[in-house]
C-alpha cells in the first residue's frame, strides 16, 4: 500500500505558509477563531477551484465523504456549509488578495527568461479589464446598469508567462482610465492596451516616467504629420509616422510628439493604428507589441472557463472578492507547479489531472506525466467487468 502523501497535499507543499500567517496575523484573520481556521478556508476553497466545485452543499458532501483524509489534507476544523458561510463573509478578503500577490512573487521569476512571441529584453505588461456579470437583486452592492450588476477585473498581466502582476476588483462603474492612476510605472517598461485607456494626460504621466506605452489610437484622433518613414507594406505595415496631436485639448495633454504605427493584422483582418512614445523599436516590434496584446484576453477566457468565477459561493461582497482572488492564487500556484516540476502540460492539461487525483496517493509528478499507472486485470481485454466474484 503507498503510505505517501495524497495530492492534494502534495499541491499545498508549494505554498510558502509561514507567509501566510503573516498575512492572517496582518488582518487578525483567526481572532476568536475557535475551529475553523483561515488556512482551513483557504485549504477548502482551493479544493474547490481545483475541482470545481458547484456549491457550499457541493464542497460539504465531498470533503465530508473523505472525512478519515481531511487531516492529511491539513483540513483540521469541522468542514459545513454555515461555517464556511460564515468565513467567507467574515474573514477579511485582505488576507487572500496578499497571499495572491506573494505567489505571484514566486511565479514572474521562474517566468522571466519565457518568450512571448517577440524578441525583446524589455518588461511587457499587458493592461485590461473584463466583466463578471452579476443578478442584482442578489448582489445589490455590484453597481453597473440599472437591472444588472457586475464586477470588473482590472489586471496587469506580465506576458512572460502569463502571470498577473496587478489586479484591482471593482463594480462594474468604474471605467478603465481611472486605472491607470494606481499604477505605479515601471522604467523601461511596456504597457500594452486597448483604445479604452486613451487620456493623454495619464498617458504623457507613464512618458515621464520613462516608461513606453503601445496604445490602439481611435479613430476621430486629430493629429498633424511631421515626418513619414519607409515601412515594407509586404510584412502588414501601412505607415510609421510621427506626429503631433492638434485637438483643442489633446495638444495641451500630451505636448510632446508621438509615432503612429499603422499596420494590417491578417490574423484578425483587422486595420490597427498604435500610437507609442517609443521611437528605437522597428515598426514591425511594435505591430507585434499591440498584437501580443491577446494574450490577456487568453488569460480571462482561461481563468473563467476553467475556475470558479462565474457562479459564487457566496452573495457579499466581501465573499465575492475572497473567492477570486483565492481562484488567482490557485491559477498562479498551478503555474509555480509547471515551471518548479519542469513539466511540458498546459496548465489545462495539468489542472484537468488535479481535478481527478487529488484524493490519489500517487506521486505527483508521476500523476501529471504518466497518471497512475493503475490496471484492471480481467480475463477478456475486450469485455468489462460487471461483478466481481
Amino acid at each position: 500500500m503507498n503510505a505517501g502523501k495524497i495530492v492534494f497535499s502534495q499541491i499545498m507543499d508549494f505554498l510558502p505558509l509561514h507567509q501566510f500567517r503573516k498575512c492572517v496575523r496582518r488582518y487578525r484573520g483567526d481572532y476568536r477563531v475557535r475551529s475553523f481556521s483561515c488556512l482551513d478556508q483557504y485549504l477548502c476553497m482551493a479544493f474547490a477551484q481545483l475541482t470545481g466545485r458547484e456549491s457550499l452543499r457541493d464542497i460539504e458532501v465531498c470533503l465530508r465523504a473523505f472525512r478519515s483524509k481531511l487531516y492529511h489534507m491539513g483540513i483540521r476544523g469541522k468542514v459545513s456549509r454555515s461555517t464556511l458561510a460564515d468565513a467567507n463573509e467574515t474573514r477579511d478578503w485582505r488576507i487572500y488578495a496578499d497571499f495572491a500577490q506573494v505567489l505571484i512573487g514566486m511565479a514572474r521569476p521562474l517566468y522571466a527568461n519565457d518568450s512571448f512571441g517577440v524578441e525583446l529584453d524589455h518588461t511587457v505588461y499587458a493592461l485590461d479589464s473584463s466583466t463578471i456579470d452579476l443578478c442584482l437583486s442578489l448582489f445589490p452592492w455590484a453597481k453597473f446598469q440599472k437591472r444588472k450588476g457586475a464586477v470588473k477585473l482590472h489586471t496587469l498581466l506580465d506576458l512572460r508567462g502569463p502571470i498577473p502582476s496587478l489586479i484591482w476588483i471593482t463594480d462594474g462603474k468604474v471605467g478603465d482610465v481611472p486605472i491607470l492612476d494606481l499604477l505605479v510605472p515601471e522604467p523601461g517598461a511596456f504597457y500594452i492596451m486597448d483604445r479604452g485607456y486613451i487620456d493623454f494626460a495619464r498617458l504623457y504621466t507613464l512618458a515621464q516616467c520613462q516608461a513606453f506605452f503601445v496604445v490602439r489610437a481611435r479613430g476621430n484622433m486629430q493629429f498633424k504629420r511631421r515626418y513619414s518613414h519607409p515601412v515594407d507594406r509586404s510584412t502588414g505595415l501601412r505607415c510609421d509616422q510621427t506626429i503631433v496631436l492638434t485637438g483643442p485639448y489633446t495638444a495641451r495633454y500630451y505636448p510632446d510628439v508621438l509615432r503612429r504605427v499603422h499596420f494590417v493584422d491578417s490574423e484578425r483582418k483587422q486595420s490597427i493604428v498604435a500610437l507609442t512614445n517609443n521611437f528605437l523599436l522597428p515598426p514591425l516590434v511594435i505591430a507585434e507589441l499591440y498584437k501580443s496584446r491577446w494574450k490577456i484576453e487568453l488569460f480571462f477566457k482561461w481563468i473563467k472557463q476553467h475556475l470558479r468565477l462565474k457562479a459564487f459561493y457566496g452573495t457579499s461582497e466581501n465573499a465575492v472578492r475572497t473567492q477570486i482572488w483565492i481562484a488567482i492564487s490557485v491559477y498562479v500556484l498551478v503555474a509555480i507547479i509547471k515551471k518548479e516540476l519542469q513539466l511540458e502540460q498546459s496548465l489545462y492539461t495539468i489542472l484537468q489531472a488535479l481535478n481527478l487525483t487529488c484524493f490519489e496517493k500517487d506521486p505527483l509528478y508521476q500523476v501529471l506525466t504518466q497518471g497512475t499507472g493503475e490496471t484492471v486485470a480481467c480475463d477478456h481485454p475486450n469485455q468489462m467487468l460487471l461483478f466481481d466474484f
